[in-house]
């Protein structure tokens, strides 16, 4: 038997613009756009989990999954003190724990959880759910992607920083025989489809198709300044340069 995964990382939100530690806070326009250009391209016969945070609350909303089981496990790492502010902000007060955050996977912000921890909750979580025989959908972060995907490829907790998960990307692992693999990973769909859903919202009366950014600017892509809350890559210089976070 094969269990599949799929893994949705929420859309964007103005700390992922600020490349900055979240609190519990909602998509913006892009985002929502993001979440529904996905819908073409999940199961429609897999059982929907999400993370208790309001941006995956609402990206799975967006999708039509308003009812999509809370599992805590799913949530972002915790930032503690750091939520709230941005990576450069904390880099200019202090660079020692940010870089110690960026380089040591032990490392935890002050009433935070450290890389490792967040690693070993997800390895739990995936080996709770490596039998099941229904499709699964997760809502969750980047984050929680990034070690999953570390778990999946017997990869050390810090592997997770070379990844990149872009806000609603799909990811997908397979397991056989309680084994994960890795079968796509930052999966995004295309600009055209993007921007057909912020015009299908403009159409519901959400939004104006044609107001700020284009949300379909950037998508396909993991950006650095996502690295660390949500992040991929990133370097204490990243820091410095207020590249960071927002998962």
């Amino acid at each position: 038997m094969t269990t599949r995964l799929h893994l949705v990382r929420h859309g964007t939100t103005a700390a992922v613009r600020a490349a900055g530690f979240p609190r519990d806070e909602d998509l913006d326009d892009r985002g929502r756009a993001e979440a529904l250009a996905l819908a073409a391209h999940l199961p429609r016969d897999a059982r929907v989990v999400r993370s208790p945070a309001r941006r995956c609350a609402a990206t799975a909303a967006v999708l039509g999954h308003d009812d999509a089981a809370v599992d805590p496990q799913l949530r972002e790492a915790g930032f503690g003190d750091w939520a709230g502010r941005s990576v450069a902000e904390l880099h200019a007060e202090d660079p020692a724990p940010v870089v110690a955050w960026m380089t040591d996977p032990s490392f935890a912000p002050p009433g935070g959880e450290s890389l490792e921890a967040l690693t070993a909750r997800v390895d739990a979580w995936m080996s709770a759910h490596a039998a099941s025989e229904q499709p699964i959908v997760a809502f969750t972060h980047g984050g929680v992607v990034r070690a999953a995907i570390a778990v999946a490829l017997g990869a050390p907790a810090g592997a997770a920083w070379r990844i990149d998960v872009s806000p609603g990307s799909i990811t997908e692992l397979h397991a056989h025989d309680g084994r994960w693999r890795l079968t796509r990973a930052n999966w995004t769909p295309t600009r055209d489809e993007v921007r057909a859903a912020r015009a299908t919202q403009a159409a519901e009366g959400g939004t104006d198709a044609h107001e700020g950014t284009d949300p379909a600017d950037g998508a396909g892509g993991g950006s650095v300044a996502d690295v660390s809350a949500d992040g991929g890559s990133a370097t204490a210089a990243d820091a410095a340069a207020g590249d960071g976070p927002a998962r």
